[in-house]
């Protein structure tokens, strides 16, 4: 029997969340991705219960045992159990009737078996109880093990039903997987125009979390290759993907998985609109898209260091490597004060002149790395008005 060894086993809180469920004879499972991550050694956000008890029963077996039930989602079979000031999702085991895209009549069930068919990929419909044993059953401890993501079931049906699933396997297999069922692969790309009928908000949310995987470039390569890159993001481009992860590591200091940053990259037609952006996650976009255009210490001193550094490694990418020094040249340039004014100039100079005047002292400045002083560019700004 494989066991899990995750601290969160050794939580009071979940413990007595368990415990409760359990007194009533009903099955209290940690189920998803906390069983997933525990298993891979990776980090654990989120731990979600599944139950045979019915919601009704789950929030009776948590008053008595002084537990606060709140019903948050009890239509669809889910309750918060809170101890110790946590909340804990508890979802009755369910199967589908009948769907509707996102949408789905479900029923009740106490069967474990029928809880994890109606689940999106094999690695995600693992279950463990409070000593740690995972049941599997559908056989994604197979998967887990090679890295291998696959749809529970039929991978067109499990797509049918929530085309979201599409960007959702290419984000699980960047962040988790190393071998893609080919089923699969053959599923999103037949059926990628079911995107068209996501909302941009719910396509938007699961690309930002794609472009945040340590490595997302061989799922985006798929992507492309499926015709679904295009669809949700049309004009980019993913082909210096790699380099660009390359280039986060030899020049970014071990640079963050940052999504803007590889946003920028793909260079898409409009990003804002296609993604749904905030307004400013799309003004950073424009900065990064206009410190491309400059060198970079210049680029720090009119759009700032992070958009700076931003250009840096995408320019990298793309086969220009960093000059020696950048990361000090990107500071100073982020930290410099043009020290020339208008009225340094007034009254030799006014309208028109003035401001052609400034401008060309202060790309002097610039070119002469930020070092010349007030005098000096106001000698610069008057030589060719005399």
């Amino acid at each position: 029997m494989t066991r899990i060894t995750a601290p969160f086993l050794d939580d009071p809180a979940l413990h007595a969340v368990m415990a409760a469920l359990s007194a009533g004879g009903a099955q209290a499972l940690v189920v998803g991705g906390a069983v997933r991550n525990a298993l891979l050694g990776e980090p654990v956000a989120d731990i979600d219960l599944a139950t045979s008890a019915r919601p009704e029963q789950v929030i009776r077996l948590a008053e008595a045992a002084g537990l606060r039930a709140v019903p948050t989602g009890i239509e669809h079979g889910t309750v918060t159990i809170v101890a110790q000031g946590r909340g804990y999702e508890v979802t009755t085991f369910r199967r589908d009737v009948e769907t509707f895209g996102r949408r789905a009549v479900v029923a009740f069930s106490d069967r474990i078996e029928e809880d994890a068919q109606r689940r999106d990929f094999t690695m995600n419909a693992l279950y463990a109880t409070a000593e740690g044993a995972v049941l599997d059953p559908v056989g994604g401890l197979p998967d887990l093990a090679r890295r291998r993501l696959r749809f529970v079931g039929d991978a067109e049906t499990r797509i049918r039903e929530d085309y979201l699933r599409i960007l959702r396997f290419y984000r699980f297999l960047a962040r988790y997987g190393r071998e893609a069922d080919l089923h699969a692969l053959a599923a999103c790309a037949a059926l990628r125009d079911g995107l068209r009928e996501i909302s941009r908000e719910r396509i938007g949310h699961e690309m930002r979390k794609l472009l945040d995987a340590p490595d997302p470039s061989r799922a985006l390569a798929l992507m492309a290759e499926a015709g679904v890159l295009p669809l949700v993001l049309p004009g980019a481009d993913a082909g210096d993907m790699a380099e660009l992860i390359a280039a986060e590591h030899d020049f970014g200091s071990g640079a963050l998985p940052c999504w803007p940053r590889r946003l920028a990259l793909l260079a898409a037609d409009d990003p804002g609109a296609a993604l749904r952006l905030s307004r400013d996650e799309a003004r950073e976009q424009h900065r990064i898209a206009q410190a491309l255009a400059l060198p970079a210490p210049e680029a720090a001193y009119r759009l700032g260091r992070r958009a700076a550094a931003q250009s840096v490694l995408i320019r990298a990418a793309r086969g220009e490597p960093p000059p020696f020094g950048w990361c000090h040249a990107v500071a100073k340039g982020d930290q410099a004060q043009f020290p020339l004014a208008a009225r340094d100039l007034m009254p030799d100079l006014s309208g028109p002149a003035l401001g052609a005047a400034l401008k060309r002292a202060e790309t002097a400045w610039i070119d002469h790395d930020f070092a010349l002083g007030r005098d000096a560019l106001r000698r610069i700004a008057l030589e060719q008005d005399r």
